[in-house]
Parts: C-alpha cells; sequence; structure tokens
C-alpha cells in the first residue's frame, strides 16, 4: 500500500481531486495524483452510489473490476476491490483484462464495473473507467461529479464502515468475452486472411489471441509482450508514426497484408473501449472511433 501520510483524500484545499476527475473517467500521474488511498476512498464510494441498484447473492453490492498492463495497475486496483468490499460490495477480480472486456463483463454478470487503465496517456499515468450494471457509463454528470465529491470531502466516513464486510474473489472472463464476440459475426464461410496485429504491448497481446482464435485467420504478431512501459512505440494509433511498423509488415515480400492497430486496448464491442486502425497494401490507414 501506500504510504498513509500521502493520502491525497485529505487535501484540505481538494485540488489534487479536482484535477483528477475527467468528464468520463478518473486519470491521473502514479503515485502524485492518484494513488492507492485515493483508488479505496473511490472504491467505497462508487460502492454507496451503486448500492441500492442491485443486490448480490449474499446481500452486498455486486460490482466487476479489471486492469490493464500498467505497473500501477493491480495495486491501484486492489485497494479499490478493498475499498468497495469495505462498504459491503462483493468484488468480483478479473484480472488483466481491456476495457471492452471489463465492459462484457460488466453486461453478463449484470453488476457495474471498474477498470483500471489510463487510455492514451503515458506510462507514469493511471486512471480508473466507471460504469453501472450493463456497461451503462458513469459521468460528471451520471454519478462521477457525486464521487468526486465524496473522495473529497474532508467529512468523509472511512471505507470500513459497513456492518458486514463485502467479499473479492477471482474470476477468469477472458474466454467468455472472446466467445461473445465471436458469436457476434458468423465467419464459417469467410475466405482465409492474413493479416498483421500491432497490440503495441497494450492489452490486446492478451485478448487478441483469444478472440482470434478459431477463425479464419493467419495472425502475423507485432508486440504481443505486455509492458505498461511501451518500449517500442506509443500505443496510440491516431499519430502516423505509430502505424510504421505495421505498414512495413505488409510490405516484405509476398506480404500485402491487412494490419490491424490497437490503442492500449481493442475496440471489438463499442467505442468507448479505445479506437483502432486498419492498413492496407499501401500503407493506407483507415481510423475507427
Amino acid at each position: 500500500m501506500s504510504d498513509p501520510s500521502n493520502d491525497l483524500t485529505k487535501d484540505p484545499s481538494n485540488n489534487a481531486m479536482a484535477s483528477i476527475f475527467k468528464a468520463y473517467d478518473i486519470r491521473g500521474v502514479v503515485p502524485e495524483q492518484l494513488n492507492e488511498q485515493v483508488a479505496a476512498a473511490v472504491g467505497a464510494a462508487f460502492a454507496e452510489l451503486v448500492d441500492a441498484e442491485q443486490a448480490s447473492p449474499s446481500g452486498g453490492r455486486g460490482m466487476v473490476v479489471g486492469y490493464d498492463m500498467r505497473p500501477s495497475s493491480p495495486g491501484l486496483a486492489r485497494a479499490f476491490a478493498d475499498g468497495a468490499a469495505g462498504r459491503g460490495a462483493d468484488v468480483t477480480m478479473i484480472g488483466l483484462a481491456s476495457t471492452d472486456e471489463l465492459y462484457c463483463a460488466s453486461g453478463l454478470l449484470d453488476v457495474p464495473g471498474a477498470m483500471f487503465t489510463a487510455s492514451h496517456n503515458p506510462a507514469q499515468y493511471n486512471g480508473i473507467k466507471l460504469c453501472r450494471a450493463g456497461a451503462a457509463p458513469v459521468g460528471q454528470d451520471s454519478g462521477l461529479g457525486d464521487i468526486a465529491n465524496a473522495v473529497g470531502s474532508a467529512s468523509r466516513p472511512s471505507v470500513d464502515v459497513a456492518t458486514t464486510t463485502g467479499s473479492i474473489v477471482s474470476v477468469d472472463m477472458l474466454e467468455r468475452y472472446a466467445d461473445y464476440l465471436r458469436s457476434l459475426v458468423d465467419l464459417t464461410n469467410n475466405r482465409r486472411l492474413k493479416v498483421v496485429v500491432d497490440a503495441g504491448n497494450g492489452m490486446a497481446g492478451l485478448t487478441a489471441p483469444a478472440v482470434f482464435a478459431g477463425l479464419p485467420l493467419e495472425v502475423s504478431p507485432l508486440y504481443y509482450e505486455l509492458d505498461g512501459t511501451f518500449p517500442n512505440h506509443e500505443a496510440n494509433p491516431i499519430d502516423p508514426k505509430n502505424l510504421q511498423d505495421l505498414g512495413g509488415s505488409g510490405q516484405e515480400p509476398g506480404g500485402h497484408r491487412p494490419g490491424i492497430r490497437w490503442r492500449r486496448r481493442p475496440l471489438l464491442r463499442d467505442r468507448r473501449a479505445g479506437r483502432h486502425s486498419f492498413a492496407q497494401r499501401a500503407h493506407r490507414a483507415y481510423r475507427c472511433s
């Protein structure tokens, strides 16, 4: 856990809190703006926000939590879970996941969710994306502002005030997520394609192999190793220089392969999960959001 003396939630000016609460998520530099005390407080406040919406089998509030490959993500996610469980929430930890896998888990399990990722921001950042059951978004006008007020309030209670502490369990959702995506489109009669996939050392390195398994694809992987320091290039396909490796792979002799480039996490469910690019033979990029 982080040093208790660095509890940013007790900043009397609340400036530290205000700076990390954005329109649709929470983002900040670790640990200067976002640390485990903040994550625990957000978990407690989120549990309170969704408490009355749906009871879990044990009588507490259920929620699902996932995190990306950034070095700070596991500790922040666990602190969030501890804060939520301290308010009576039953927390399902799905471990390493893409944002859209977390949203899928929220839908399949019908519980609110929290994803620890900082999207396109550099490695020193981290963040939290929150959703209600069914992956319904949580933004400033739909609960995030209330969470910010609760976390920054000098009079807020401690995170362990619930009469009954919730449970924290681990569940692997990757195969269910992959099965769900493959069920959306019947590719049985499609011709086999050769494609290059640049995961950018992000979560697509974990999820893409699971999703593509059994599909009519011959995949050439680039940068599938999970590494939250992003050693090869920024994981942002909006910048053309980050497509150079993908385009070059398609130009190898006998290649001419279409390519797929993901930003941090694959877009396989909806546009809230990120952005991706497709590159064709002449290194022409087609971007989707």
